[in-house]
Parts: C-alpha cells; structure tokens; sequence
C-alpha cells in the first residue's frame, strides 16, 4: 500500500532558521516544516507534501513578505546544480546562522561551553575564492522543462556539476561563481572542443565514454593546473585534445590526464600523467612555498586558510622547547607553518603520496625541524609513536568530517598533552569529541572560520587546556 499523499496547506508560515541544507526552518503549531527556497525571515505560504521523522518538508508557494536577510541568488544555476545553498542568503546573517551552529553543537552534542568564544571570521571574497574545482562530463545532461517541451533534437552532451539527487545526470555549467578565470574559459572551451570533434561524454549507467572529469586548479601565484579524466585510452584523441588546450591557454603551469576504466571517479588510486613537463602548481602560504599535487590535499579557499594557520599558530601559544603532533597532516601545511616556533612537529598522515609531498615541501622550504609518519590514525598513534618522537607538549589535530576514531580520542587522554587545537571542517563531530575530552581538559576558547561562503559549510577551531 502507497504511502498517503499530504498536502497540509500552511498560511502566514515564519521563517526563523535555515537547516544545513539550505532549506528554510518555521515552526507553526508545534511542527517544524523545512522549506526549500525560504530563508530566516521570510513570512510564506506553503504546502506541506512529505512527513519525516521531527519535521514536514513543505514546498514554498508565495513569499507573503520577504525578509530582509534575503538577497538576489547571482548564479543562474541555483537550486538547480546543489552548491551553493545559500546564495539567497546576505552573506551577514550567513555568517550569523554559522555561528550558530557551531555553538549550538558545542552546548548540545558536546554538552561544553567555551570559556571564551571569538566572533566569527568572514571571507573577504564571498564568491571566486575556490582554488579547485572538480567537474563530471556527461553524455545525458539535465534538461530543463522548456528544453524537454522541444521538439528539435538537444544536444544531450554537457559538463558540470551532478544534479542533486540524481547521480547520472549532470547541470550544464557555462558560468560557475566559485573559482576565478581562466576557470570557465577553460571548460567552456574544452567541452567546445570536444562538441567539435564530436568526442563521446561518459555515462555512468552504461559505463561508457570518453570524456569523463575536469579538475581544475590555481594559485594566488597564477599558476593553474587542468587534469583530465578519460575513460578509455585514445592517445590520438588524447593528445590532439591536450595540444589544442595548451595551445589555447598557456599560462597553464601543469597539464594532467588519467585513464580510468574502473566504476568511481577516484583518482587516488590512478597512475597520472603529465602532458607537460611540470606535474604540480605552487602556492604561497606566508613564509612557505608550497607544492601542490593532482592528489594533494589543501584547502581550497588559500586567503581563508592562510587566516585559520594564523589563527591555529595564535591560538597554540607555542614555545622553542616543545614537541608538536600535527595529527591528519595532510600534505603538512600546518607541520610546516607552525615549525618555526617549536623544537619540532611531527605529522601523520594515511596518504602516502600526501606524506611525500609534505617532505618536498618541507626540503624546499629548508625546514629541518618536522617528520612525518604514514598510517591509520588510530594504529600508528600508539606508545611506540611517542617513544620515537618524544612526549608532546602540544597536539594539532586536523580529522575529516568524521572526526577522530574513538581510539585517537583515547590515546590523546592517555598521552595528556598541555594543550590541544582541535581544527574541524563539522562542528557535530568536533562536539562529540569533545565531549570525551572535557573531563581532563577545559575548553578556553572557540573561534569559528568561514572558508566556504554560500555553503553552510563553516570550520572552528578550539583550543583545549589540561586541567
């Protein structure tokens, strides 16, 4: 038996917050409705058509009276490509909503108030601040209802970012907000390219295709690298593809490509090429050169992360006689900037080809003072760890969304450093967290960071001091 169809009609519905989602939050006799496309103070009609566990999702009618908190969305692809949710958002009551949720999660999940909370830092740049931009290449594009009302054929080829919900179908993107020129340039012109010449754009149903992801990345130094994904290998098609694009754009420092037969997009397992003779960019980072990989991980708004190093550097207090663990280190861009303050950092990382690029860096930048180690987190960080290195006076931890392995959080207890600062891209996941940690360290400060404007994505940073 289906499930019963709802249309619950809602009049004169308030929009008091906005869920991670970007949906707008009203409360109406005691139910919670989210509805797509409204933002906190907006007044709306609206229909209710599904009921979830704790909430309805209602569909927005007519705004009745809007908020002052709302402001016109620039990109002409939004609601349709799923990123960035709350560009209808003014960027203000952004910043506002995300620090509310980093300190709703502190109070709730982790059950801790800091003892001293800093206001959020904004993005200077609300828009073209990405360094690295992942688009998918697809043989059926998502049409639009006018394009599907035709009755000339469409060309069904496009590239750029999957619809949400829908992981066959990709949103043709000729103009992205995200990442600066030559950007666009180079995608418009690269699925140009390939329209031309009438090269085949993958499918992942039937698993077939040539064209299959663009990677592009830049650096505040002005160097780009381009990566492309094939499907199959075509080294005519390859290389007449590769020629015509650096013939078009030179200024590319670092031209990739890759074959990749298997069911994902995953590139951390691919043998890559160069096309040219550079296989990486540089960026710079205060003091520090950096040299970025296809596989490299790092952050990927720089002029934000350059202020949460700083911010991570400030809140870390260090001393030339102490031990630092940068734990999740990545490529060590936070081994590395802190470095000069300490006696030594020494990093983990599960990514072997990150480690290796965190040693580059670090010869390059004639810093002798770090080490890193490779392997699982919470196998390599044990007692034979710190017997190696020495006791750590303090620890940087870094962990993916997920947080850090119960195991992690155990030996960090077991180990009782003076200090810990905890860098978290999902502040749920840093609560709970903390919420293990809070018997033998007290929460003396939080500051929130804002590397992603338009998304609800926001970073914090909290600094925990052994009782």
């Amino acid at each position: 038996m289906g499930r019963k169809k709802i249309n619950l009609v809602l009049k004169d519905l308030e929009i008091v917050d906005i869920n991670t989602k970007g949906m707008g939050v009203g409360k109406q006799d005691g139910r919670v409705f989210f509805v797509a496309g409204a933002v906190p103070g907006d007044i709306v009609s609206a229909t209710a058509f599904r009921k979830r566990r704790g909430y309805w999702e209602a569909r927005l009618d007519r705004i009745e009276a809007s908020s002052p908190n709302r402001v016109e969305a620039v990109c002409d692809y939004f609601g349709l490509c799923g990123g960035c949710k709350w560009q209808h958002l003014d960027y203000k009551a952004q910043l506002h909503f995300k620090e509310k949720e980093v300190a709703h999660n502190l109070t709730h999940i982790g059950k801790v108030t800091p003892e001293h909370t800093k206001p959020i830092l904004g993005a200077p740049k609300s828009y073209f601040y990405r360094n690295k931009m992942e688009f998918s290449f697809s043989s059926q594009r998502w049409l639009t209802a006018d394009e599907i009302a035709q009755d000339t054929p469409i060309e069904r080829r496009g590239v750029g970012f999957h619809k949400p919900g829908m992981w066959d179908k990709v949103v043709d993107i000729h103009q992205c907000h995200l990442q600066a020129d030559p950007s666009n340039a180079i995608r418009n012109y690269i699925r140009h390219y390939a329209l031309e010449q009438n090269l085949s754009f993958f499918n992942p149903r039937s698993q077939e295709g040539f064209l299959r992801t663009l990677l592009i990345r830049t650096t505040r130094l002005g160097e780009v690298m381009v990566l492309l994904q094939f499907f199959y290998d075509d080294p005519t098609e390859i290389d007449a593809l590769l020629a015509a694009l650096l013939g078009a754009f030179p200024a590319i420092s670092s031209l990739l490509y890759c074959v990749n037969s298997k069911a994902n997009d995953s590139l951390y397992d691919q043998k890559i090429q160069a096309y040219t003779q550079q296989d990486y960019i540089q960026e710079k980072m205060g003091h520090l050169t950096f040299q970025i990989t296809a596989k490299s991980f790092y952050q990927t708004n720089s002029e934000q992360a350059e202020r949460l190093y700083s911010l991570v550097k400030e809140m870390a207090q260090l001393q030339p006689h102490e031990i630092v663990y940068d734990l999740y280190t990545g490529t060590g861009t936070i081994a590395q900037y802190v470095a000069n303050q300490c006696q030594k950092v020494i990093g983990i990382e599960s990514v072997p080809e990150a480690i290796e690029a965190a040693k580059v860096n670090a010869k390059n930048n004639s810093i002798t003072n770090v080490a890193f180690e490779v392997g699982d987190m919470k196998d390599c960080f044990n007692q034979g760890f710190i017997s190696r290195h020495g006791k750590a006076q303090l620890v940087i931890t870094d962990p993916p969304r997920s947080g850090m392995h119960p195991k992690v959080v155990k030996q960090l207890l077991e180990l009782a450093p003076e200090r810990i600062v905890y860098v978290s891209c999902n502040s749920a996941t840093q609560a709970r967290d903390l919420s293990l940690l809070k018997a033998n360290y007290r929460i003396e400060l939080s500051q929130a960071i804002d590397l992603f404007p338009q998304t609800q994505h926001v970073e914090n940073v909290v600094l925990l001091v052994r009782l």
